[in-house]
Parts: structure tokens; C-alpha cells; sequence
């Protein structure tokens, strides 16, 4: 399967610029899920600027939705 980075780049709301993982979805899971976090995609644009990515913020984001 061949990686589709620039079409990935294009609906990736990481906010960290200098991030060398937007696009490559699977190195970005791999390295937040070392890391106890999700990654960006999986909050909301107000929450992911926050850099807080962890698992509790995620069920604290969508438990009260």
C-alpha cells in the first residue's frame, strides 16, 4: 500500500508545526500511543491547540458532548 501523506496533510489539524509525522498517520499513532496520547485528529481544533492529548482528555472531551 502506497502512503498518501499529501492527501493525509490536507485533513490533518496538527497544530505543532515543526512536526515531521503530518501526513505519515501511522508513525504519528505509533508515537502518541508510546507516548499515552492520541494523536491531533482525534480532537476537536480548540482542544488540539491545547497540546493536551492524552486519553483523559479525550474522555473528558467527548463525555460531555
Amino acid at each position: 500500500m502506497q502512503c498518501r501523506q499529501q492527501k493525509n496533510k490536507n485533513m490533518c489539524n496538527c497544530s505543532y508545526e515543526p512536526c515531521s509525522r503530518k501526513g505519515i498517520c501511522c508513525e504519528c499513532l505509533q508515537y502518541h500511543l508510546k507516548q499515552r496520547q492520541l494523536p491531533a485528529c482525534c480532537f476537536p481544533n480548540d482542544v488540539e491547540t491545547t497540546f493536551d492529548r492524552s486519553f483523559e482528555k479525550f474522555i473528558q472531551v467527548y463525555s460531555r458532548r
